[in-house]
């Protein structure tokens, strides 16, 4: 804000004045935040051209840079990685990590990679999965990963439509205490992407040689002649070079590619760590995701901050649900990042970390993946942390970051996403496309461009899927697909998916506002809710899942009802209500009830491989309860 002030003239007394600012003054606000940021690379004269056309828009077209090289800028001894696997630990400084990316890099090029190839990851979320992306990104390479709990047609059906010419994985990974072997898998998928011309296996979970049965295969330490010394060399690239792919979750069908530009996601990024994150130099942040979530793409980043990454792979709730606890006191963690679903599993499990752990560097701890209910936020700050950022945050793959988010010098409201981020026009707009204020119900739609959106869909070259996905519904604006409203206090409130609104008689209800009190009665775990077609209208259908051991009684019916109709209105109570032993979610976690009401209403579910629990939907079809 002093920065800004300057150098215009203005003076800026609180956060909405610099987002006005970003908003009506653009061009201005992404130049002060290249200078602000430091990114490595020439500017160019020219911030944005065609601001008008939404898709069209073009950001830095005179830029060019590099983002492996903006992200490796600090080579220094201190920790770039710490690494905790179960148990398994090591850390990597910055010196060893950009030594490595060199020379996975000179590996790259010594078979002939080009900007533009692909490089597909099929890892946990480990040091050389980062190596092999920044590796990837030096060379103008395109990275795309999965994460290992991918069943073989998942991953093909990602990796077999970008044609990545090496494949980088792991010979198994752990969960819960467990060990899984991958190679079986790994030699399957190998054999059937005929564009893999080297497989590069990174010794982590098991001691079998994977060259035995997996195609052009090679180990990690010989692809990268580990103890060769490699000076990095970057490509210096155009702003909107594709950097990564990344897949949607693919539950109604073949998952859409999503290509991001370097440069897009790069300003992006630093924006949300320094600015909405409070993210500075030897800071250490921490975010639990898979390889699988754009979470992992959003944490590569914070190495531009010349922060350290904390990178965790495994169960969050094995053996006790401490763990991530356990690794923030250890590591010193200052950004404690995770969904709202595990602060609800915390809350339920009786845990109170306020109690039994320090957590004393922890300055911000920010959620995503769904809603964060308002009991959620009362539970962070009673049994986790007092004085603590918690920033309530929501973006998407979409746009490999986020629309709302947190802000450090402003109040947090309980139940609310503080603001929309800089730079993100956001505004709700009613189904006839007009804007609505503060407590209106709608749909969630930014209507000027920004940097991170996607150059395209893979395999689009017409533009013809990209424009459906998000400009059809509103021309020339972005329809982010989230049911939302705006509050009186500069914030937002999201209410679920769009597409998943419940309608009981005209009534659009969204998601959330029934898992917020449900989820509050104590014998129930979790829940999912749809609306079922019935006689001529629609008909709120609930699925729990109960604490073992219990059975859904008649007076636990009532009680939810009751709850229900208490806290919000008649049309929010559910006409059944069903117990289940399992809620579908998708690989990143989040519950999929489109993916249910396809299957309450006789529907095939296209692509079951997108689900962490396939056989889950079995217990949703043909259910005697919903014939009558």
């Amino acid at each position: 804000m002093r920065q800004v002030g300057a150098a215009f003239g203005l003076t800026f007394s609180a956060y909405d004045d610099l987002y006005r600012f970003s908003i009506e003054r653009p061009a201005d606000f992404w130049r002060e935040l290249w200078t602000f940021c430091g990114i490595r690379g020439e500017m160019g004269g020219r911030v944005v051209e065609d601001l008008d056309k939404m898709p069209g828009a073009r950001f830095f077209p005179d830029a060019r840079l590099n983002f492996a090289e903006n992200v490796l800028r600090r080579r220094d001894s201190t920790p770039a990685l710490i690494f905790n696997g179960e148990g398994r630990r090591r850390t990597v400084s910055h010196a060893d990590l950009y030594a490595d990316v060199g020379r996975f890099a000179a590996a790259l090029r010594r078979i002939g990679i080009r900007p533009g190839d692909r490089v597909a990851g099929y890892m946990p979320n480990m040091p050389e999965t980062i190596v092999a992306a920044l590796g990837a990104a030096s060379v103008g390479a395109v990275w795309s990963s999965c994460s290992p709990d991918f069943g073989v047609q998942g991953v093909l059906d990602r990796f077999g439509q970008i044609e990545p010419r090496i494949l980088v994985a792991t010979d198994g990974y752990f969960y819960g205490g467990k060990r899984y072997d991958l190679l079986p898998r790994l030699a399957e998928i190998a054999r059937a992407l005929p564009s893999i011309e080297q497989t590069v296996v990174v010794p982590y979970a098991t001691s079998d040689e994977a060259s035995a049965t997996t195609p052009q295969c090679v180990s990690w330490g010989d692809w990268i002649g580990a103890g060769k010394p490699a000076e990095c060399a970057f490509e210096q690239l155009p702003f909107n070079h594709p950097l990564y792919i990344l897949y949607s979750s693919g539950t109604t069908g073949v998952p859409k590619c999503l290509v991001h530009g370097a440069g897009g996601t790069l300003i992006q990024h630093l924006k949300e760590h320094q600015l909405h994150c409070d993210i500075q130099r030897d800071d250490r942040v921490f975010y639990f995701t898979t390889c699988g979530w754009m979470m992992w793409n959003w944490l590569v980043t914070v190495l531009a901050s010349e922060a350290t990454v904390l990178l965790y792979d495994g169960s969050p709730l094995h053996p006790d649900g401490n763990v991530l606890f356990d690794f923030a006191d250890e590591t010193g963690m200052t950004l404690f990042g995770t969904s709202a679903k595990f602060i609800d599993a915390v809350n339920k499990a009786g845990l109170s970390p306020i109690d039994t752990h320090r957590l004393e560097t922890v300055r911000t701890m920010t959620s995503t993946g769904s809603p964060l209910a308002p009991e959620s936020f009362s539970f962070v700050y009673d049994h986790i942390k007092r004085d603590v950022h918690l920033a309530s945050i929501s973006g998407g793959t979409d746009i490999v970051s986020c629309f709302v988010g947190g802000v450090p010098i402003a109040p947090v409201w309980k139940g609310e996403i503080q603001a929309r981020a800089l730079g993100m026009k956001v505004e709700v707009f009613d189904e006839s496309g007009r804007s609505l204020g503060p407590g209106e119900k709608g749909e969630l739609v930014c209507t000027m461009p920004f940097p991170s959106m996607p150059i395209g869909f893979w395999n689009d070259p017409d533009g013809r899927k990209y424009h459906a996905a998000y400009f059809d519904r509103f021309p020339g604006v972005w329809r982010h697909g989230d049911y939302v409203a705006l509050t009186e206090h500069g914030g937002v409130i999201i209410y679920g998916r769009s597409d998943a609104v419940l309608n009981p008689g005209g009534v659009r209800i969204g998601t959330a506002e029934i898992y917020r009190q449900v989820e509050q009665i104590d014998d129930v775990v979790e829940s999912l809710v749809i609306g079922q077609r019935w006689d001529g209208d629609e008909r709120i259908v609930l699925f729990v899942r109960l604490r073992e051991g219990l059975t859904l009684t008649p007076e636990l019916e009532d009680r939810i009802r009751r709850r229900i109709r208490e806290s919000t209105t008649p049309r929010h109570v559910p006409a059944r209500i069903l117990q289940v032993t399992e809620i579908p979610r998708t690989k990143s976690g989040k519950i999929v009830e489109l993916a249910v009401r396809d299957v309450v209403h006789g529907r095939e579910i296209e692509n079951r491989e997108a689900l962490a629990n396939p056989d889950a939907l079995d217990q949703y079809r043909n259910r005697a309860e919903l014939q009558s």
